[in-house]
């Protein structure tokens, strides 16, 4: 019995012996320097013949290596077949059939390509496009050259960022199969056959170099088409083609803006003004006004010292009021000139968004500045004009005087 035990036990030692030593012979190179590959390896090669009966790959071996029948057929039916001279991975399924010959699959060595060529792509941080083949709750799965990928709704950009609902976010995601998306590999894991990407990180690198081109490109003084993405306290951003600029609060109109949303709404398309371009801090500021007609440029055509027109009083002081007679044109009633008797106070007479017929006394469009009136306004024009006195006395300061101080209120205002 021990010495059928001790005969087995040698047999055993001795098959697993040879299996080694032909494991061995394998491994190293023969004569001519190849080396016969091994089941589960990947290796390179180049086609050397097509056809319905089969595919050659030539690796370097004594004879070439052939592709399973069944998978020429698929092959030889995609829109791309293998042609003779291309250069290709193959994975090793046999290292001989029965008639000695390496059996090779070209659509597993297409896998261990992708894989490579993705883990170049996550060390390098570049960019690769990936149609969309599926959407799911979680977000949406691509073809990434030809792997099975997962981009989470977190790292896709507008689809629930904005509060939407779970029905309006689903709707989302269906309408992005089929699309072909930028996207950057946050994560990959060949063993558990894991890839993560994200659309958000693509689009946020791209968006920043075309930002860097785009503030290269731009100059003073020229006229850009643009998109309004957010509007704040101090203005509005517009999107001018890659980048933000700022149009601020001043700039968005030639009349005085309380709020820019009374001007601009998130969305709108807008013409805008390149006022400058800080290429060191990446900042652009842009005018919306400026690319509208001047209001003044036109004042001293449209209106002459005694027309009668209508205005809504817009700001009182302690010298006067203001009054707006048209967008982007105001002028100052001095306080001499709000009524016919001495006014102590302007709010006796006037009170802000009133709207009241007044004359014109004069009209300055260089200096951005308008005279009014309202004394005499329902008089005819010969008395009305013989009871202008511009030289009251009513301890507040004359109409020059006053004029200047506007002056200097509208250039801080500007």
């Amino acid at each position: 019995m021990d010495r059928e035990q001790g005969s087995s036990s040698d047999e055993t030692l001795s098959m697993a012996s040879i299996i080694q030593q032909m494991d061995a012979a394998e491994a190293q190179p023969d004569e001519s320097g190849f080396r016969q590959p091994r089941r589960g390896e990947v290796v390179e090669g180049t086609i050397a013949s097509v056809d319905r009966d089969g595919i050659l790959i030539d690796i370097g071996a004594k004879s070439e290596g052939a592709v399973p029948i069944h998978e020429v057929a698929e092959l030889l039916n995609e829109p791309n077949p293998p042609r003779v001279g291309d250069e290709v991975l193959a994975y090793v399924l046999s290292p001989g059939d029965r008639e000695g010959r390496i059996v090779l699959s070209l659509r597993q060595g297409r896998v261990e390509r992708a894989w490579r060529q993705l883990e170049q792509l996550y060390a390098s941080g570049e960019i690769l496009e990936a149609p969309v083949t599926e959407a799911n709750k979680g977000g949406v799965i691509v073809d990434a050259q030809g792997l099975r990928g997962f981009v989470p709704i977190s790292q896709l950009s507008g689809v629930r960022h904005d509060g939407a609902g779970e029905e309006d976010v689903a709707q989302r995601l269906q309408a992005l199969v089929g699309q072909r998306l930028p996207l950057k590999v946050v994560e990959i894991n060949r063993r558990r056959n894991r890839l993560i990407l994200s659309e958000r990180l693509a689009a946020q690198e791209r968006r920043g170099r075309r930002k860097d081109e785009l503030i290269n490109e731009l100059r003073e003084g020229e006229i850009r088409h643009g998109r309004v993405t957010s509007v704040t306290d101090f203005g509005a951003f517009v999107d001018v083609g890659g980048a933000d600029g700022l149009v601020h609060l001043s700039e968005l109109s030639w009349t005085r803006v309380g709020r820019p949303s009374d001007v601009v709404h998130v969305g709108d398309e807008v013409d805008v003004m390149v006022l400058g371009v800080d290429r060191e801090r990446k900042k652009i500021a842009l005018s919306l006004r400026r690319t509208q007609p001047e209001p003044w440029a036109l004042a001293a055509t449209k209106f002459h010292p005694g027309d009668i027109v209508e205005g809504t009083i817009t700001r009182i002081t302690t010298f006067g009021a203001f009054a707006r007679i048209e967008d982007g044109i105001e002028g100052l009633i001095h306080v001499s000139e709000l009524g016919d008797s001495h006014v102590a106070n302007p709010r006796q007479v006037v009170q802000e968004g009133e709207r009241h017929r007044m004359r014109i006394l004069r009209v300055e469009p260089e200096r951005r500045r308008l005279g009014l009136s309202l004394r005499g306004v329902d008089q005819p024009d010969d008395q009305a004009f013989g009871s202008y006195s511009f030289g009251h006395d009513y301890g507040a300061p004359t109409i020059g005087q006053a004029l200047g101080g506007w002056e200097e209120q509208a250039d801080e205002r500007r």
